[in-house]
């Protein structure tokens, strides 16, 4: 399982990549529309910000520390940031999870979840982070589309990266497409 979640997870934050670049501008990343609260550049700084934490930092050790409010406050960066930050944690992803073995998987996750201080294993919470991401990412598609009436794909779900070796890098969508 360790390996279809390297998959799933390395897929959906290189989709990030993709429907940042389908944006016309920094910042229309970080446009609102009427009822929603989050832009795209919140909602990508929110999914690296939680999987930094509860894999990198939480699993990995790698010494993270979130400041969840500033993944909602902040405001107005370039686009480069948020690569950035998609970077890092494609990083702690994926080293994380290359110290991950079945049995670390079967464990209880090592520490109590609120607000319902809910008790998990490992392997279950990390199928939950990927739902959580994918959740997000429908959302940052949705306000890229009705923000810049864009009806473009950002080959969200391609089917064929389940296939592929788990070596997934985050490739931008070429200048061409973007157009």
């Amino acid at each position: 399982m360790i390996d279809e979640l390297r998959v799933l997870y390395l897929r959906e934050l290189a989709a990030c990549e993709r429907e940042l670049d389908l944006f016309p501008s920094d910042e229309a990343v970080w446009a609102t529309l009427p009822g929603v609260s989050n832009s795209a550049g919140n909602l990508v700084l929110h999914l690296c910000g939680n999987l930094r934490h509860f894999i990198g930092a939480q699993l990995g050790a790698t010494g993270y520390l979130r400041n969840r409010e500033a993944e909602f406050a902040r405001r107005g960066e370039p686009r480069s940031v948020l690569r950035a930050e998609l970077a890092a944690a494609v990083r702690d992803v994926s080293e994380t999870l290359d110290l991950l073995t079945p049995a670390v998987m079967a464990a209880p996750y090592p520490s109590r979840l609120p607000p319902a201080d809910v008790a998990t294993t490992a392997g279950q919470f990390l199928m939950h982070l990927a739902s959580h991401l994918a959740y997000h990412l429908g959302q940052i598609d949705y306000l890229r589309r009705i923000a810049n009436a864009d009806p473009r794909a950002a080959g969200t779900l391609p089917l064929a990266a389940l296939a592929t070796p788990t070596d997934l890098r985050i490739e931008p969508v070429p200048a061409a497409a973007r157009a």
